[in-house]
């Protein structure tokens, strides 16, 4: 049986993380829980600290309920290491759609990505070797893959 999971991604700036992931993902900032008119609503309810609640967003979701939903934990530390988890994100298309195609794709999504604050780091492709990828980082750093 599978189990329900969310991501969790800390971070120093969690609306910034959600609003630029949303938008990478096609998620929607999410929703607060029934009941409740505000995440920080629903966060006093739990017996959070004032201190402890942010001014913005802080979680995303699939609006087709497919995906996990993802929740930007704010940490007062920058992050200091590469990531031991990275989140692909595959616009390519088919395997099966010329080399060349997939490669325009790749290349317009890490643009479109870049206008909203990630940096492109890497180029992967080799010769004879029928893959092209681009390696990213997302406004905080967070590594990344386009393929």
């Amino acid at each position: 049986m599978s189990v329900r999971y969310q991501l969790v991604i800390d971070c120093t700036d969690p609306d910034r993380q959600a609003r630029f992931w949303a938008a990478a993902l096609g998620y929607e900032l999410a929703p607060p829980p029934a009941g409740f008119a505000t995440w920080n609503d629903y966060y006093r309810d739990l017996g959070l600290p004032e201190e402890d609640l942010i001014d913005g967003a802080d979680r995303i979701s699939d609006p087709l309920g497919g995906g996990p939903a993802i929740w930007f934990n704010v940490v007062t530390e920058p992050k200091a290491v590469k990531n031991r988890l990275h989140i692909d994100i595959h616009a390519s298309g088919e395997r099966s759609d010329p080399l060349e195609i997939r490669k325009q794709r790749v290349d317009a999504e890490a643009r479109r990505l870049a206008s909203l604050g990630a940096t492109i780091t890497v180029v992967m492709c080799q010769e004879g070797l029928d893959h092209y990828a681009v390696g990213m980082k997302d406004p905080e750093g967070n590594e990344f893959d386009i393929n």
